[in-house]
């Protein structure tokens, strides 16, 4: 079992950064393929990024301002979020596989991004 609590999100304005992190209970944290999600209002979930053992993924949209991390050490996964754009606001979840590929069975309860223009 895996238990994920994100904190970190908030209102900035537009060009601003925040820093999510998910806190992950479970002694096999460093097993786990780790993402975010969003999802924006009236949208679809979007995978934002990804990080396994050897491998890291971002969306398209994200590329270049976002920054996934995560330190097996303290069972902590981050999201380092630059120039930040009004089209980011959404709620950021954090979600857990036992490998890349594989259904995401853990999910965080999410945290609100909201970007003033």
């Amino acid at each position: 079992q895996v238990q994920l609590v994100e904190s970190g999100g908030g209102l900035v304005q537009a060009g601003d950064s925040l820093r999510l992190a998910c806190a992950a209970s479970g002694r096999t944290f460093s097993n786990y393929y780790m993402v975010w999600f969003r999802q924006a209002p009236g949208k679809e979930r979007e995978l934002v990024a990804g990080i396994g053992r050897n491998t890291i993924d971002y969306a398209d949209s994200v590329k270049g301002r976002f920054t996934i991390s995560r330190d097996n050490a303290l069972n902590m996964v981050y999201l380092q979020m630059n120039s930040l754009k009004p089209e980011d606001t959404a709620v950021y979840y954090c979600a857990a596989a036992t490998h890349r590929g594989a259904s995401y069975d853990y999910w965080g309860q999410g945290t609100q991004v909201t970007i003033s223009s």
